[in-house]
Formats: C-alpha cells, structure tokens, sequence
C-alpha cells in the first residue's frame, strides 16, 4: 500500500484552540455572560445561551478542565472512544491500544458512544477538556459539530476500524471488500440464493459497508441481494430472530451472511434446535472471527479481523506523532483472512 494515501489534512486555526473571549465575540455578548451561558445557564436568557452554544457548535470551542497552572502541561492521557464496550471487537482493539501506551505511560480514558455520534461529540469535548495528548476514536463518520471540532483541534487524531478519507491518522480494514469476499465464497459454495442479515445497521454503518461489497458481486451475477436488519439488539438470541426472518420472507434462501459471528453464531445454535441442516439446509456466514465461532459445531465461516493489531499499530503511530517523529503510514491497511469453517 502507498506511504501518501488519499487523506485529507485536518485544517488549522493558528497556534491556538478559540478562546471564551472568541466565543463571546461570535456570540455578541460579554466574556462573562458566556462563561454563565456554559457554566451557570440559569443566570442568563435563554436567547443568550441559545447563541452562546451556537458560537461554541461553530467554533469547536472546548473548555480548558485542568485547573491554574496545570492547564499548559502535557497530559499522560490518551481519550479512546469506541461505540460498544459489550462487543468483544473493540474489546481485543483497546486491549492493543492500552498494552502499547501504558509501556510508555501513558493512560487510556475510555468513552463508549453506544453508536450515537451526539454521545461521541459529548464525550470529545469532555475529553479534550482534560487536556488529552491525543486521541483514538472507532470510524470515520461524525456529527458535523464534532468534525469542527476535531478539524481545529491540535493534537494527534487517529480514527480505526475501516479505511477511508481521515482527519489525520487511520489504520483499519476494507470493509466492502470483506462483504465481497464473503459473497464470493458463498457463490463458489454453488449458492444463488443469499439473504444478508443485520442488527442496527443505520448505526452500524460498517455492516452496511459489508453489505454494499456483496451486494455488488451478487449484482455481478445476476443476482438478487435481500436484506433483513433485525434492529437492535442483537447478539445470540437476535441470530434465532434473524434466521427465522429469513426463512420466513425468503424461504427459497440457502445461505444467509450475517453482519457479525454473534449473529452468525446465534443463527446456528438455533437451526440445530429446529432440526435444520448447517450447512445442507442453511449455510451461515459471520464476520469478525470470534473465539465463539470457532468453538460452535460446525465451526462457522466467518471473516477475522485483526483487531489487537489494529490497537498496536494504531497506538504506535501516535507515540511516533508524540515523539515529534514521522510517522511510517499515514494510513494502515490491516487486511482480513477468511476462516473457512464448516458451516458453509
């Protein structure tokens, strides 16, 4: 992969973040109804500290939490921010993460979004109010306040996961090309009907990545691509709700790909209490390559992920960043390998 990939430098403001005063000035009130607009609101005008948090939404204002003298100093903290902390993909990634700073003491404050991009830009402004030397976050996506914010902000950004145009840093995966990957293997499995089974894909953007990529080669094919999302939650027990689902709108269906391998693994469990064959009624395919699947009979095909890679090397190149280095890639493709399990 190319050291100079297509991504798009963060955009500067000067040497430094926008003060209260600038915040004030935008809002045409005074420095000091602006601090009582963020910190005591019922002592201004609701018009006042409407156009106060507008000022502060546009400009990427953040608080300074660090008291007097200590507010110049250099942090030993790291913000990490992950959308789910149930899951164990982001588990084995801040594990990486934290193994990687903490030998360099430095330490991790955690922030889970819940796959909400509004808790996200809450939990950076908080964050960079403790004066974090840097900051890791899961995604490209963010809310439009919270992509202002981080585009002045002055310190090391690196966004995991996947691969796309990043604010700074990035190292993930491709992950239409796994749903391509995927759909492949089910074709060469001899399968031309597959439904794709989510949980909570609008906010799980990801799986809908994965879904666009075997869309695409099923299309190549001739093929239909249908869909079921599940909402949330998902899990083992959204797997059975999901496989029911598919079998009762697509009963002609042989296949199924399932957004994750808790779906996936759930889905199985399940066939086995109805007395379905895995895979010569159903075959069923995950992504992510959890120990969970491995350890289901037949063991399920699924898609791994190298997640404890992703946190090291992600943690690396901000030490690099922090050190005043180069860092090596800008950008860091991680790839995927297909486990080919026995339930396809």
């Amino acid at each position: 992969m190319s050291n100079q990939p297509n991504t798009r430098t963060r955009r500067r403001r000067g040497s430094a973040q926008p003060t209260l005063k600038e915040v004030a000035e935008a809002a045409g009130v005074s420095s000091i109804t602006a601090s009582r607009a963020l910190n005591t609101p019922e002592r201004v005008s609701e018009a006042a500290r409407a156009r106060v948090l507008q000022a502060v939404e546009q400009l990427g204002y953040v608080p300074n939490l660090v008291a007097g003298s200590l507010a110049s100093a250099s942090s030993r903290f790291i913000a990490v921010i992950v959308p789910s902390l149930a899951n164990a993909v982001f588990i084995e990634v801040i594990n990486g993460l934290q193994e990687t700073f903490e030998a360099r003491g430095y330490q991790i404050l955690l922030g889970n979004t819940d796959y909400d991009l509004q808790r996200e830009y809450q939990l950076i402004r908080t964050f960079f109010g403790w004066s974090c030397s840097a900051l890791v976050t899961a995604g490209l996506r963010h809310s439009a306040p919270c992509r202002t914010l981080l585009e002045g902000w002055e310190h090391p950004i690196m966004e995991v996961m996947e691969l796309g145009e990043a604010l700074d840093l990035n190292v993930g995966l491709d992950h239409r090309d796994a749903g391509r990957c995927m759909a492949r293997h089910l074709l060469d499995r001899g399968h031309r009907a597959i439904a794709f089974v989510g949980a909570g894909m609008a906010a799980d953007y990801r799986a809908e990545l994965r879904y666009a990529g075997h869309r695409e080669v099923l299309a190549g094919h001739g093929l239909d691509a249908p869909c079921l999302d599940i909402g949330r939650p998902g899990g083992l027990d959204g797997g059975a709700r999901g496989l029911e689902l598919a079998l009762e709108h697509h009963p002609g269906i042989t296949a199924i790909h399932f957004a994750n391998d808790d779906l996936a693994a759930g889905a199985l469990l399940h066939a086995q209490r109805l007395g379905l064959g895995v895979p010569e009624r159903i075959a069923i395919a995950g992504f992510n390559g959890l120990s969970l699947g491995q350890h289901v009979t037949p063991r399920l095909t699924t898609i791994r992920s190298p997640r404890h890679t992703i946190g090291r090397l992600a943690a690396e190149e901000v030490l690099r960043r922090l050190d005043g280095k180069s860092v090596r890639r800008r950008q860091h493709d991680v790839g995927f390998t297909l486990l080919e399990g026995e339930s396809t």
